[in-house]
């Protein structure tokens, strides 16, 4: 165990000085996360959360643990062969690190250091237990306790210092971004309209606040990508002028402002991955066009756009979308402040109207036109589709499942409903299988928002109720009550909850 510290230790500390993500539990953890289905990884963010990451790497943890253990217990007859299996492990780290989507050629680096130092120091610890039955002689205790303190705080001094290291630059990052005044906007959203937040006890409000707004992403630990060094590509199949922009750069550039909501392709029926934020940004199809970027329609070379991630992930967004007029940007502002670093700064990518998967890049850093033939992003890899606009959707806020209720009080059934980029034009509430009942909808600025409603109902009749809701949107199609779970493109049904009334 403690000769597996040490590797982990002296792999934290050099991974300070390359870049926190080629530590070797970040590089195995995510290494697992993109070999795990992806109905294991619908699950886990369904069950766990925004914990699903701190779940995985606890598991890492004990999975370690119990092969130090074996490794110690293997080492009092076969030191040697212990010794290659520390080693092994640096190996193991090294390879995950070097695997990685956008790894450095120098990320191998701490998890080979770590194995070598693991290896030798479990060598100088068990010098002494393997003395003792070669040369039949006691055990000498002085010497073991010596071994394992040196080892224990050098240890301890790496580790410490390769989080001082890791936080210091983390630190310098956020307080840079603390500092930051955003620009005001050229094309600033226009003013929410009387009713749009419906202000119902547990209804979702309309502007969901930076610290309650989801997230779901692949990353173990949440970049802190440095803006004054930060830069983005523009290149690719029918660019014609390949473009680099700063930080800097954009922030000089005309802003718009827009209130949108995204949405997880994650997010089951009645689920919570969906959100509503004003988002300050560039819009997208002026630096395309400035690149010389064509629609396939207009006789484009590229029907896909590839933005990358600082940590590897890659989307895949369709050119046509992205050029159509839609509010397509990339964001640098989210409800009056500079992203938070959870919500990918300096720079992230917002589509109206589709899933994130395809479209809400964040820590972007680079933007490839290529087409749907020659690429597959990361998520069509893992059976996804290529292409996935938001369907349409409505979730019950208020009354909770299993919600207790009186006959006779009168009680307001709210909730959200959303179809971004088409708008929601009606949704009906039914009681037990009865006739559908119109609710009233709050106002909204935009069709790239989702709306709230309320439908107010008097409970007569005592026992157990199911309320269901469903949405139809502004083509009038009505949302389907044919149930389909997330993958490929999606979930489908109606949310319902029930009710017990006394």
């Amino acid at each position: 165990m403690l000769s597996a510290g040490t590797a982990l230790a002296v792999a934290e500390f050099a991974a300070a000085f390359v870049r926190p993500e080629a530590a070797p539990l970040l590089a195995v953890g995510g290494s697992v996360i993109d070999r795990t289905p992806p109905a294991v990884k619908d699950w886990a963010v369904r069950e766990f959360g925004n914990n699903d990451k701190f779940v995985l790497q606890s598991g890492i943890l004990v999975v370690l643990a119990l092969i130090a253990i074996g490794i110690g217990v293997l080492s009092r007859r076969l030191r040697r062969t212990a010794m290659v299996g520390v080693f092994a492990f640096g190996v193991l780290g090294a390879f995950a690190a070097y695997h990685r989507a956008g790894a450095g050629a120098v990320d191998p680096l701490p998890s080979l250091a770590g194995g070598v130092v693991g290896a030798a120091a479990l060598w100088w610890l068990t010098r002494p237990i393997v003395e003792t039955s070669t040369q039949e002689r006691a055990f000498d205790r002085r010497a073991f306790l010596i071994a394992a303190g040196v080892v224990a705080g050098a240890s301890t001094v790496a580790g410490i210092t390769g989080r001082i290291v890791t936080d210091g630059k983390r630190a310098s990052i956020a307080a840079f971004r603390n500092g930051l005044r955003l620009p005001a906007p050229a094309e600033k959203a226009p003013p929410l309209p009387a009713g749009v937040d419906l202000r119902i006890p547990e209804l979702s409000s309309f502007t969901t606040p930076n610290g309650d707004f989801y997230r779901v992403d692949t990353a173990l630990i949440v970049p802190r990508v440095n803006a004054r060094t930060w830069s983005l590509r523009i290149h690719g199949k029918g660019v014609r002028r390949p473009l680099t922009f700063s930080y800097d750069d954009l922030l000089r550039r005309p802003l718009i402002e827009r209130d949108i909501t995204l949405t997880c392709v994650s997010n089951e029926v009645g689920g919570p991955y969906t959100g509503t934020a004003r988002w300050l940004g560039v819009r997208l199809a002026d630096l395309l066009r400035e690149a010389g970027v064509k629609p396939p329609s207009q006789g484009g070379k590229a029907d896909q756009l590839v933005s990358r991630s600082t940590d590897g992930m890659t989307i895949g967004t369709p050119v046509e979308v992205a050029l159509d007029g839609r509010d397509a940007m990339l964001a640098i502002g989210m409800n009056g402040e500079p992203l938070p670093f959870e919500h990918g700064f300096p720079v992230r990518m917002i589509v109206p109207g589709l899933y994130g998967y395809v479209s809400a890049c964040k820590w972007l850093k680079d933007i490839e036109l290529t087409t749907f033939a020659s690429y597959d992003a990361y998520w069509v890899k893992r059976t996804w589709s290529r292409e996935a606009p938001i369907k349409t959707q409505s979730r019950i806020d208020t009354p909770k499942p299993f919600a207790r209720l009186k006959a006779g009080v009168p009680v307001p059934i709210a909730g959200i409903a959303w179809a971004q980029h088409r708008g929601v034009l009606a949704v009906e509430v039914s009681v037990d299988g009865g006739p559908w009942e119109r609710a009233r909808l709050a106002e909204v600025p935009s069709t790239d928002t989702w709306r709230q409603w309320v439908w107010e109902w008097t409970p007569s009749a005592t026992g157990s109720h199911r309320i269901e809701v469903r949405a139809t949107d502004a083509t009038g199609a009505v949302q389907t009550d044919k149930r389909v779970g997330t993958v490929p493109d999606g979930a489908t049904g109606r949310h319902s909850v029930v009710v017990t009334v006394t």
